[in-house]
């Protein structure tokens, strides 16, 4: 018995329309992929170089050599205890951020208090300003009358102030995606405003405090000016003041002894930056399966 030819369906244009789309989409995701992973990849390659092998240009260094990150730290000297103060501090301005907001943007979604617009009218108005640069006096002042002044764990403090009104912001915005009759049924099953909070709404704005994560985050790792404004001792200071005086203010640093802070300064922030992304998705998804 013989089978007659089978006959294909033509392919439908709307699908081959859809695969082009995704391929121009994802040629335009890993060309951003490239122009960001390059420097960073530049950077790595160049620490790992001999002084001659750096300055040949190339891209892949001939040899490796990690003397660069042995000189960096007989240079710097408080190094080590330079990376423990940013950890420590910015640890410390992310925890009470993310508690404050947490417990600011439930007041204002769930609770209502008085004066709730007048809130949100001040914490708009002040994105709109450069408040790190305009308060830094009256930030140094009051830093000064609280006997804060070059004090490591001083800094935790302008760093949640300065953060704070957009944290409060994205909560606030996640908090108003929590349906209203879920925490009206826990409240009528007899749980309490705390009860209710920690219970009912944190799992649901889990996404929500991701983000406020990554911006604190971001936000205090890298912060420079009120660093080097507060404090004056150098083992006191936090690393983007000591990656600044490593490339203007002790003498002359050759290419991979520069690259080579890079790295140490930057390589902490990407991890914890890479370990959130994973978590900002995983959030999403699971807000968006209770929601």
């Amino acid at each position: 018995m013989t089978l007659g030819p089978t006959h294909r369906e033509p392919a439908r244009p709307g699908w081959s329309r859809r695969r082009r789309a995704a391929v121009a989409r994802h040629a335009v995701i890993n060309l951003f992929l490239l122009i960001i992973l390059l420097p960073l990849a530049w950077v790595l390659l160049l620490s790992v170089k001999t002084l001659p092998d750096a300055m040949r240009g190339g891209f892949v260094p001939r040899q490796l050599d990690f003397g660069s990150y042995a000189y960096v730290f007989e240079r710097v000297a408080t190094l080590p205890l330079n990376l423990f103060n940013s950890v420590y501090v910015t640890l410390g301005s992310v925890l009470i951020s993310m508690a404050c907001a947490v417990l600011a943007g439930y007041a204002l979604v769930h609770l209502k208090p008085r004066g709730t617009g007048l809130v949100l009218t001040i914490l708009l108005v002040s994105l709109y300003f450069p408040v790190r640069v305009v308060s830094l006096i009256s930030i140094y002042e009051t830093q000064r009358w609280l006997g804060l002044l070059n004090n490591t764990a001083g800094l935790i403090l302008p760093y949640v102030t300065l953060q704070l009104a957009i944290s409060v912001l994205i909560m606030r915005s996640m908090f108003q995606l929590v349906p209203r009759e879920v925490i009206d049924a826990a409240r009528v099953d007899g749980a309490g405003p705390w009860r209710t909070l920690w219970m009912v709404g944190l799992p649901m704005v889990r996404n929500g405090l991701v983000v406020i994560f990554i911006v604190n985050f971001v936000a205090a790792w890298g912060e420079y000016l009120l660093c080097a404004t507060l404090i004056d001792d150098e083992a006191r200071r936090t690393m983007p003041v000591v990656l600044a005086v490593a490339q203007g203010g002790q003498g002359h640093w050759s290419w991979p002894n520069l690259a080579a802070v890079y790295i140490i300064v930057t390589t902490p922030g990407i991890i914890a930056f890479a370990f959130a992304q994973k978590l900002f998705f995983k959030g999403l998804a699971e807000g968006a399966t209770k929601l």
